[in-house]
């Protein structure tokens, strides 16, 4: 047997890196891509160099890791979006259904919990959008009773609801809760 028979095939590498260079600029038509495949293909020969048969021929074995590796890479590039300032990322991100359910299950039962005069008051001025004047000639009663009972109203359902000034359980529930709670543009002035 002759010394080349003998060889690690390891120490072969190096002697085929032009070859595989030039396979990768082939594929590639970028020196930094190319050079980036041929890096990954001695990676993943030096790590699977026990699955080379030793006799058969080593470039053909590093050419179809180099061809393989280049296709495997295009098909992921293929399924990825360039998004370099982020925009298409922020519109993917979806808060959990649940979330809103959970809080609006709380608020339901807390809701449940009040008085008629204030689920009435807050049903007017909050979910159906009513303003004090309207509510309180709905209700028969002064404008100033009104604003008392809405303000009362929503500090004993956030009371009954454990909330803390400013913190807000709500994303994901309809606006109708929302404006109850005086968290959105349908509370009264």
């Amino acid at each position: 047997m002759d010394a080349v028979a003998h060889l690690d095939p390891r120490e072969e590498l190096v002697g085929f890196l032009p070859s595989l260079r030039a396979f990768a600029m082939s594929l590639t038509r970028n020196r930094s891509a190319a050079d980036d495949l041929v890096q990954d293909t001695i990676v993943k020969a030096w790590t699977n160099i026990d699955k080379f048969a030793v006799g058969t021929n080593l470039q053909a074995w590093l050419f179809t890791i180099l061809r393989n590796t280049y296709y495997s890479s295009l098909r992921k590039t293929r399924r990825e979006v360039a998004d370099p300032d982020g925009i298409h990322a922020q519109g993917l991100f979806v808060k959990p259904d649940h979330d809103g359910r959970l809080a609006y299950n709380d608020f339901q039962r807390a809701f449940d919990q009040l008085s008629p005069e204030h689920r009435e008051v807050l049903t007017l001025v909050g979910a159906s959008g009513f303003s004090c004047e309207e509510a309180a000639v709905t209700m028969g009663v002064a404008v100033g009773t009104v604003k008392s009972r809405a303000s009362r109203a929503r500090k004993r359902l956030s009371d009954l609801m454990g909330l803390v000034d400013g913190e807000d359980v709500f994303s994901g529930v309809d606006q109708a809760s929302l404006a109850v709670m005086g968290k959105s543009g349908m509370q009264a002035a």
